[in-house]
């Protein structure tokens, strides 16, 4: 389908392959093997598979497929690899890349596991890892060196909602010819320009804002057709990362309304933001769509809108960031984001539990911080519930 129809309408309807039969909704091949006509036809899709050709699950599946082209359409990107979870996207976009001596430049604000995946594994075969702030441009570009491979950032960090420079952090890195990652989570395929940007390789959690409705997990690395196909196809279909063919038809379904969702949500958020911006139980509201926060001209520049996810700082630590958790009555307390239900986390003693108490302070991960991810209630609802939960702080 031409790219110049809008999003909303290619996210409906682009990468759909019908059977014979014409259905409607896409089809779920729920196989994990295809059949060959005879064995030189066997041997000779082995030997090259077209765009059609499947050989096993691992490797491609229709239904999987569907969703590899349409989130491609959508982000801008010539190809699509889909994984099973968020973190495969993540570990297999670097480490499809990596060898051991390789040197990373990395955003320090990541989600946990981002943290475990740079800090534990890579390191331990071999490769360099340094941290920077990622809204400091000026540590970027002394940490970057000719033998930089990657650079590795979260366009929107987790869950402290700074948000990096892809523009610029991408012109350093291209200077000195290192690749560059970004997991794009926070900023959703709605709101993304990544590969406008700069941006190389483009990682997703699926089981976000793709999903929406806490059904399944899934990934998706973007990119350019060589390296989706020649550098992260090969070590995902050998190591076992690849999506399942159900999975990818919840996905399909999802893409039909994620404009919709994030739109929506994102409106919600703001409103929700403003609302309890300078209450007296906060020390602080975070959210990129403030024009309060300290990168709110580059969030609008770079997503349009602020985003999802806002973070609010109760007074009181954590006794009191427990007691607001514990007296709402709409918000649910889990570690997902992206969802139709409002869903709230205490990263310090949940997602970002490990770090030492250091990093947290480093990070502004205070005893008092919940993360929360606003969902499709009426803000109005919302409002009234965490001022109600407030109270009993």
């Amino acid at each position: 389908m031409t790219d110049k129809l809008h999003a909303r309408t290619r996210a409906i309807h682009d990468g759909t392959r019908r059977s014979q039969y014409g259905e409607v909704s896409e089809a779920l091949f729920l196989t994990q093997g295809f059949v060959y006509d005879s064995a030189e036809h066997a041997e000779q899709r082995f030997l090259k598979s077209g765009p059609d050709e499947f050989i096993y699950a691992r490797y491609g599946n229709p239904t999987v497929a569907m969703f590899e082209d349409r989130i491609a359409s959508l982000e801008g990107a010539e190809d699509a690899f889909a994984t099973a979870s968020g973190m495969a996207a993540v570990s297999g976009a670097l480490t499809s890349i990596l060898r051991a001596g390789d040197h990373v430049v990395s955003a320090r604000a990541l989600f946990g596991s981002c943290l475990y995946v740079l800090e534990e594994i890579l390191t331990r075969y071999g490769v360099e890892v340094t941290f920077v702030d990622g809204a400091d441009l000026d540590a970027w570009d002394a940490a970057i060196r000719p033998d930089t491979k990657v650079v590795f950032f979260e366009s929107v960090a987790n869950p402290t909602l700074d948000v990096v420079d892809i523009e610029a952090v991408s012109k350093l890195a291209h200077k000195q010819g290192a690749l560059v990652v970004v997991d794009n989570v926070f900023a959703t395929p709605v709101f993304s320009k990544a590969i406008s940007q700069g941006a190389d390789v483009i990682v997703y959690s699926a089981t976000k804002h793709i999903d929406g409705q806490g059904r399944v997990l899934g990934g998706v690395v973007l990119g350019t057709r060589d390296f989706i196909r020649g550098t992260l196809e090969p070590y995902m279909k050998h190591t076992g990362g690849s999506m399942s063919p159900f999975n990818a038809w919840v996905m399909l379904k999802g893409l039909e309304t994620m404009s919709l969702r994030v739109h929506a949500q994102a409106a919600a958020a703001l409103e929700v933001a403003s609302a309890l911006e300078g209450h007296a139980k906060l020390a602080r509201v975070v959210y990129p769509g403030l024009k309060g926060h300290a990168q709110h001209a580059l969030a609008i520049k770079q997503m349009e809108q602020g985003g999802t996810v806002i973070a609010l700082d109760v007074k009181g630590g954590k006794e009191a960031a427990f007691k607001f958790l514990n007296a709402l009555t709409i918000g649910v307390i889990s570690n997902n984001l992206g969802d139709a239900k409002t869903i709230l986390t205490h990263p310090a003693t949940t997602t970002h539990q490990r770090l030492p108490q250091e990093q947290k302070d480093t990070l502004g991960i205070t005893d008092g911080l919940v993360r929360v991810s606003i969902g499709l209630e009426h803000a109005g609802d919302l409002i009234a519930d965490f001022t109600a939960a407030l109270e009993a702080v």
